[in-house]
C-alpha cells in the first residue's frame, strides 16, 4: 500500500483541541516541516506531547497550544527555549511538567493500551506537586513498594521525522539516537512519518542495520518525503543544527521587531518549499 501523502493533507487531519505527540529530542530531528504547516493552518487549543525543542517555542508563539506535556524544551546548545520561556512566564498556556522517565513512561503505558505502568520516576521530586492528579500505588508483593502510578498518555496524532523510510510507512534512523519516535506511534490513533528520503525497502539495507528501522509500516498512516524537513534541527548524519539560524530565532523572543521580520521572512510562505528558498537565500 503506498502511503505517500503531503504535509497539507497530513495536517488537515488535525481538529481543534487534539492531543498531538512530537517526537525528537530537543534540537535534533524534529519534524519541522509539520510544525510549519500546522502554523500556516487555523487548528488551535492543541495539547502538545514532546521532549520539546523549537517546535514547542514556535507552536507556543502562535498560540496554537492549549496545553503542554513535556520533559523539557530545550534547543540544546541554548538550554532553555526562550519561546516557550516567554509562553510560560506569561502564563498562556497550561504546563504539565514531567520526570523524562515518566514521559516516556506515559507513552509506553498508552502504545501497550494501559491505563498506568508503575515507575519510580518522579519520587522524592516537585514533580508529583506540581502534578497533584498523580496518584500513588503499593506493590502487591511482599517488598511493598510505593510507586507513581504513571497514567497513559495517549495521542490523536504522532508526527515524527525520520531519515530514510519508503511508500509503505517503513521508517529508519540514521543518527545516534532513536528517540521516543515508536512510542509516540503507538500511543496514537494516526501516525504521519516525514522522511529525508524516500527509497525501496531493499535499498534501506544499504543505508544501515536491521536495527535501525525502528518504524515498521503497521505504526504510520502516512508517509511525507522532506528533504531537509527537520531544519532547523539536526538530523545526523544528514545534515547538523543550522546554529546560526537557531541562534537568530532564539533572539527575536526579546526583540519584537526582529521576531516580525523572522516570521515574514520564513514563517508567513505559503508551502515548506518557500521556506526551504529562503533558508537558501538567508
Amino acid at each position: 500500500m503506498d502511503k505517500r501523502t503531503t504535509e497539507k493533507e497530513a495536517v488537515a487531519e488535525l481538529r481543534d483541541g487534539m492531543t498531538i505527540g512530537i517526537g525528537g529530542w530537543g534540537s535534533r530531528r524534529k519534524p519541522m516541516s509539520i510544525v510549519r504547516e500546522i502554523l500556516r493552518s487555523s487548528v488551535k487549543d492543541l495539547t502538545i506531547v514532546t521532549y520539546g525543542g523549537p517546535d514547542v517555542g514556535l507552536l507556543c508563539n502562535a498560540g496554537k497550544v492549549k496545553k503542554l506535556i513535556y520533559g523539557f524544551v530545550s534547543l540544546d546548545s541554548i538550554a532553555l527555549e526562550p519561546h516557550f520561556r516567554k509562553a510560560r512566564q506569561a502564563g498562556s498556556i497550561q504546563a504539565a511538567e514531567l520526570d523524562e522517565g515518566m514521559l516516556q513512561w506515559g507513552l509506553l503505558a498508552a502504545s501497550h493500551k494501559l491505563p498506568f505502568l508503575p515507575t519510580r520516576s518522579g519520587l522524592g521530586s516537585d514533580v508529583l506537586d506540581i502534578n497533584p492528579d498523580f496518584k500513588l500505588v503499593k506493590s502487591p508483593y511482599e517488598d511493598g513498594e510505593e510507586l507513581v502510578a504513571m497514567p497513559a498518555i495517549n495521542l490523536d496524532v504522532a508526527f515524527i521525522h525520520m531519515n530514510r523510510g519508503d511508500v509503505r510507512g517503513n521508517g529508519q534512523y540514521l543518527g545516534p539516537d532513536p528517540y521516543f519516535d515508536d512510542m509516540y506511534c503507538r500511543a496514537a490513533k494516526k501516525r504521519f512519518m516525514t522522511v529525508e528520503k524516500i527509497m525501496e525497502t531493499s535499498e534501506m539495507a544499504n543505508e544501515g542495520p536491521l536495527q535501525s528501522r525502528i518504524i515498521n509500516r503497521t505504526m504510520v498512516d502516512g508517509v511525507i518525503e522532506a528533504p531537509n524537513g527537520a531544519h532547523f534541527t539536526e538530523c545526523m548524519p544528514d545534515y547538523g543544527r543550522d546554529e546560526a539560524f537557531q541562534k537568530a530565532y532564539a533572539a527575536t523572543a526579546k526583540d519584537e521587531e526582529a521576531w516580525l521580520e523572522f516570521k515574514k521572512t520564513y514563517l508567513d510562505v505559503d508551502t515548506e518549499a518557500e521556506y526551504q528558498e529562503a533558508v537558501r537565500n538567508q
